[in-house]
């Protein structure tokens, strides 16, 4: 494995990320571990969009229990999603709304098929946030929910957003618990997940500074995180985690729902939670209107690309990298896993970097992970 240390090494050097931590793991343990840039292993991050593979298991935790199902609408357990409007385009300055024809279900939050996205990816929910005063979903503020539209029809399309916060707000009416509590109970504890929480207090010494690129190609120091006691966890964006607790939940999923003797999903659940759910459809680029946030997001051009209960999916072998029914995703400050079952290979590459997926961390990465398979017998 020095080439992969190697590797971590000359992106730091050059600039490309200013520090990382990097693990891969098998479904019978960890393979390698490392670091550069003078972090430890056991660092805090920031995981935000990693949070949702979480949410997503806890529907599925209840799923499996045969409290709500794929195809239960949304509004049955959450009646306020009735309220969303349907932004159809904009007469001047003001949003033209319709009232849903069709009805979002639990399998359309998990697949981000609900019509809800983020402003940063969609410049007509960053326009009506911004005319209507409306808080964006990461302040915690549960007027997010209330505030953002839909903008298309439920099941009609892949669009990348607040569906794993309503979800979270579904586990939580459905159990009965607050999501924090939940997860605490349902996952973390059987998953021994101890560094893996929704608040930092009591490890702010270990957590990862921040930065972002600036326009002269610099990286400059900036405070970030999740909201402390918001008025919602969103499932979407609100834990902190490490990267030895993250490779505990990728290598439960290599295991089919099972780790270190402890079972969370049954094996028809976890089927479920790892098939392509998308109903036909494929999960398309994303568009930046944020750069400051975000490039374009395209992570397999030209491969088709599916979305599971709870991860993206490739569906197609990546040369010299994952095979074909990989399952992955990552958090917006550039934190990234993926799980390979037919390779039997997890991993996580983490770092602290806006914007997301710019430049010097997609060379980073792809050369990590080609390094993997390289390395591997």
């Amino acid at each position: 494995m020095q080439s992969i240390d190697a590797i971590l090494s000359e992106a730091v050097r050059t600039g490309d990320l200013p520090f990382v931590v990097a693990m891969t793991g098998g479904a019978s343990g960890m393979t390698y571990s490392g670091t550069a840039g003078g972090i430890e292993p056991d660092a805090v991050f920031r995981i935000y969009s990693m949070t949702k593979a979480i949410g997503a298991l806890a529907a599925m935790l209840l799923i499996d229990r045969r409290l709500i199902g794929f195809d239960t609408p949304v509004a049955e357990i959450l009646p306020a999603w009735n309220d969303l409007p349907l932004l159809t385009g904009w007469d001047g300055e003001t949003p033209v709304l319709a009232k849903p024809a069709r009805t979002a279900t639990i399998r359309h939050l998990m697949t981000h098929r609900s019509g809800v996205e983020y402003d940063t990816w969609n410049a007509d929910v960053k326009r009506y946030l911004a005319l209507n005063h409306i808080p964006r979903s990461a302040s915690g503020d549960l007027a997010a929910l209330a505030g953002h539209p839909l903008t298309f029809e439920p099941g009609t399309r892949w669009g990348y957003g607040l569906s794993a916060d309503w979800l979270g707000r579904v586990v939580e009416t459905v159990s009965g618990h607050r999501i924090d509590a939940f997860c605490q109970a349902e996952i973390f504890n059987p998953l021994a997940m101890s560094d893996t929480v929704f608040e930092i207090d009591g490890r702010e010494d270990r957590l990862a500074p921040a930065y972002r690129r600036t326009k002269e190609g610099d990286l400059s120091e900036i405070t970030l995180g999740p909201p402390s006691a918001p008025g919602f966890y969103g499932m979407g964006h609100a834990l902190y985690s490490t990267a030895p607790d993250y490779m505990r939940f990728l290598r439960m999923i290599l295991n089919k729902g099972t780790l270190d003797g402890v079972r969370l999903l049954s094996d028809a659940a976890f089927t479920q939670f790892c098939a392509d759910q998308m109903e036909g459809l494929q999960v398309q680029r994303m568009i930046s209107v944020s750069p400051s946030s975000s490039a374009d997001v395209d992570l397999f051009p030209g491969l088709p690309v599916t979305h599971s209960a709870g991860f993206l999916r490739v569906e197609a072998d990546v040369p010299g990298k994952r095979r074909a029914g990989s399952m992955s995703w990552a958090g917006l400050c550039n934190t990234h896993y993926w799980i390979d079952p037919n390779s039997d290979v997890a991993a996580v590459f983490m770092t602290q970097l806006l914007p997301f997926v710019e430049p010097g961390i997609s060379r980073a990465y792809d050369a990590f992970e080609r390094a993997v398979y390289a390395a591997a017998p």
